[in-house]
Protein backbone atom coordinates (compact mmCIF):
# COMPACT_ATOMS: atom_id res chain seq x y z
CA UNK A 1 0.00 0.00 0.00
CA UNK A 2 2.91 2.18 0.89
CA UNK A 3 4.39 1.67 -2.40
CA UNK A 4 1.63 2.27 -4.20
CA UNK A 5 1.27 5.66 -2.54
CA UNK A 6 4.93 6.38 -3.18
CA UNK A 7 4.51 6.13 -6.93
CA UNK A 8 1.03 7.76 -7.09
CA UNK A 9 2.86 10.82 -5.71
CA UNK A 10 5.74 10.67 -7.87
CA UNK A 11 3.66 10.31 -10.53
CA UNK A 12 1.77 13.87 -10.00
CA UNK A 13 4.69 15.51 -8.85
CA UNK A 14 6.15 14.53 -12.48
CA UNK A 15 3.26 15.81 -14.18
CA UNK A 16 3.29 18.98 -12.03
CA UNK A 17 6.93 19.44 -13.31
CA UNK A 18 6.00 18.59 -17.21
CA UNK A 19 2.99 21.50 -16.60
CA UNK A 20 5.02 23.90 -15.43
CA UNK A 21 7.96 23.39 -17.43
CA UNK A 22 5.31 23.93 -19.97
CA UNK A 23 4.00 27.53 -19.07
CA UNK A 24 7.56 28.56 -18.79
CA UNK A 25 8.44 27.32 -22.27
CA UNK A 26 4.64 28.86 -24.22
CA UNK A 27 5.53 32.25 -21.71
CA UNK A 28 1.29 32.22 -20.91
CA UNK A 29 1.88 35.95 -20.35
CA UNK A 30 -0.54 38.99 -21.36
CA UNK A 31 -1.84 39.77 -24.34
CA UNK A 32 -1.60 43.30 -25.89
CA UNK A 33 -4.17 44.09 -28.61
CA UNK A 34 -3.22 46.58 -31.20
CA UNK A 35 -5.25 48.31 -33.98
CA UNK A 36 -4.80 50.61 -37.27
CA UNK A 37 -4.70 53.54 -34.48
CA UNK A 38 -1.32 52.24 -32.87
CA UNK A 39 0.47 52.96 -36.32
CA UNK A 40 3.98 55.09 -35.26
CA UNK A 41 3.20 54.55 -31.32
CA UNK A 42 5.14 51.90 -29.19
CA UNK A 43 4.16 49.79 -26.81
CA UNK A 44 5.96 48.20 -23.58
CA UNK A 45 5.35 44.27 -23.48
CA UNK A 46 7.03 41.54 -20.88
CA UNK A 47 9.08 38.59 -22.18
CA UNK A 48 6.16 35.57 -22.86
CA UNK A 49 3.89 38.05 -23.52
CA UNK A 50 1.60 38.01 -26.65
CA UNK A 51 1.00 41.33 -29.35
CA UNK A 52 -2.15 40.78 -31.63
CA UNK A 53 -2.66 43.37 -34.38
CA UNK A 54 -5.82 43.71 -36.09
CA UNK A 55 -6.21 45.61 -39.55
CA UNK A 56 -9.10 46.27 -41.51
CA UNK A 57 -8.51 44.44 -44.58
CA UNK A 58 -10.72 43.83 -48.15
CA UNK A 59 -9.22 40.90 -50.12
CA UNK A 60 -12.00 40.93 -52.71
CA UNK A 61 -10.13 44.00 -54.00
CA UNK A 62 -6.92 41.94 -54.16
CA UNK A 63 -5.31 43.71 -51.41
CA UNK A 64 -3.54 42.85 -48.07
CA UNK A 65 -1.72 43.38 -45.21
CA UNK A 66 1.72 41.94 -45.73
CA UNK A 67 4.69 42.09 -43.03
CA UNK A 68 7.43 43.99 -44.37
CA UNK A 69 9.78 43.53 -41.36
CA UNK A 70 10.66 42.94 -38.17
CA UNK A 71 14.10 44.84 -36.69
CA UNK A 72 15.17 42.51 -34.32
CA UNK A 73 13.08 38.61 -34.74
CA UNK A 74 15.38 38.02 -31.46
CA UNK A 75 12.85 40.07 -29.63
CA UNK A 76 9.85 39.97 -31.32
CA UNK A 77 8.49 36.62 -33.53
CA UNK A 78 5.58 36.44 -35.97
CA UNK A 79 3.29 32.89 -34.41
CA UNK A 80 0.75 33.75 -36.61
CA UNK A 81 -1.77 35.47 -39.39
CA UNK A 82 -4.93 35.00 -40.13
CA UNK A 83 -7.82 36.68 -42.66
CA UNK A 84 -11.33 36.68 -41.28
CA UNK A 85 -14.43 37.40 -43.10
CA UNK A 86 -16.96 39.80 -42.70
CA UNK A 87 -19.73 39.19 -41.00
CA UNK A 88 -22.36 40.09 -43.68
CA UNK A 89 -22.77 39.01 -47.26
CA UNK A 90 -22.81 42.63 -48.55
CA UNK A 91 -20.41 42.64 -51.80
CA UNK A 92 -17.16 44.03 -51.36
CA UNK A 93 -17.72 44.00 -47.11
CA UNK A 94 -13.97 44.87 -45.48
CA UNK A 95 -12.67 42.00 -42.97
CA UNK A 96 -9.80 42.04 -41.16
CA UNK A 97 -6.59 40.54 -40.74
CA UNK A 98 -4.91 39.41 -37.51
CA UNK A 99 -1.39 39.12 -36.92
CA UNK A 100 -0.33 37.79 -33.58
CA UNK A 101 3.62 37.97 -31.79
CA UNK A 102 5.51 36.74 -29.22
CA UNK A 103 7.68 38.70 -26.82
CA UNK A 104 11.16 36.53 -26.53
CA UNK A 105 13.53 38.24 -24.52
CA UNK A 106 14.46 41.77 -23.61
CA UNK A 107 14.94 44.75 -25.86
CA UNK A 108 13.27 46.61 -29.16
CA UNK A 109 11.73 45.76 -32.22
CA UNK A 110 9.73 47.45 -34.93
CA UNK A 111 7.19 45.82 -36.72
CA UNK A 112 6.23 47.18 -40.56
CA UNK A 113 3.65 46.11 -42.42
CA UNK A 114 2.08 47.09 -45.40
CA UNK A 115 -1.37 46.86 -47.81
CA UNK A 116 -1.12 46.45 -51.53
CA UNK A 117 -2.24 43.91 -54.26
CA UNK A 118 1.18 41.50 -54.21
CA UNK A 119 0.90 40.84 -57.85
CA UNK A 120 1.88 44.80 -58.34
CA UNK A 121 4.83 46.35 -58.09
CA UNK A 122 3.99 49.88 -56.64
CA UNK A 123 4.39 51.36 -52.91
CA UNK A 124 1.73 50.51 -50.28
CA UNK A 125 -1.50 52.35 -50.25
CA UNK A 126 -1.37 51.85 -46.93
CA UNK A 127 1.50 51.36 -43.81
CA UNK A 128 1.86 50.50 -40.26
CA UNK A 129 4.75 50.28 -37.75
CA UNK A 130 4.82 49.70 -34.25
CA UNK A 131 7.63 49.97 -32.07
CA UNK A 132 7.72 47.04 -28.86
CA UNK A 133 9.91 47.47 -26.35
CA UNK A 134 10.01 44.27 -23.80
CA UNK A 135 10.69 44.67 -20.53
Amino acid sequence: MRRILLIGFALILMAAIAVGTMAATTGGGKTINADASYSGKQVELSVGDSLVVTLASNVTTGYSWSLTGISDESVLQKSGNQYIAPKTNLMGAAGKEVWTFKALKKGDSTISMGYSRPWESTSPVETFSLTIVVN
